[in-house]
């Protein structure tokens, strides 16, 4: 039996991913473990919400995520591993490859996150260049610039 083991963060990104693998005719003999990867808390929330808040939000992001990628594999129960992420990936791959007889194909199916830091920052650029022309905004970077000399 084939294992593949699944890092996921967002279900309709990682179907598209995963697509040739579920096609595949050993796809119904295939051990999936799913990895669940949830978004990272700031240092700074700590402040705020107690580690087993954390862990159990964790937990409930990671039961939604589940419930949208079961379905789709289309496999027996038995055939499916489920597992919240809560440190480096690559020590857990280690620790999920450990004991067993053949390495287990590893899948990245997680949404890339440059993709949206590039699509943020390029509606912000384009929202600035729309309110502030070329010349308009160059005279108001310079009025900042003497500003600040000013008052130091």
């Amino acid at each position: 039996m084939e294992r593949v083991i699944v890092y996921v963060d967002d279900a309709a990104y990682a179907q598209q991913v995963l697509a040739p693998l579920f096609s595949r005719t050993a796809a119904a003999h295939t051990q999936w473990v799913l990895v669940a990867c949830a978004p990272r808390m700031t240092h700074r929330i700590s402040k705020w919400v107690s580690h087993s808040a954390r862990e159990n939000w964790r937990a409930k992001w990671a039961d939604k995520l589940f419930a949208q990628m079961l379905p789709v594999l289309r496999a027996p129960a038995g055939s499916v591993t489920t597992v919240v992420a809560k440190g480096p990936l690559a020590e857990l791959t280690e620790q999920l490859q450990a004991g067993q007889p053949s390495a287990a194909q590893v899948v990245d199916a997680r949404r890339p996150k440059s993709e949206v830091a590039d699509e943020a920052a390029a509606r912000a650029g384009r929202r600035w260049t729309a309110q502030l022309p070329g010349t308009l905004g160059s005279l108001l970077t310079g009025f900042g610039a003497l500003w600040v000399l000013a008052f130091e």
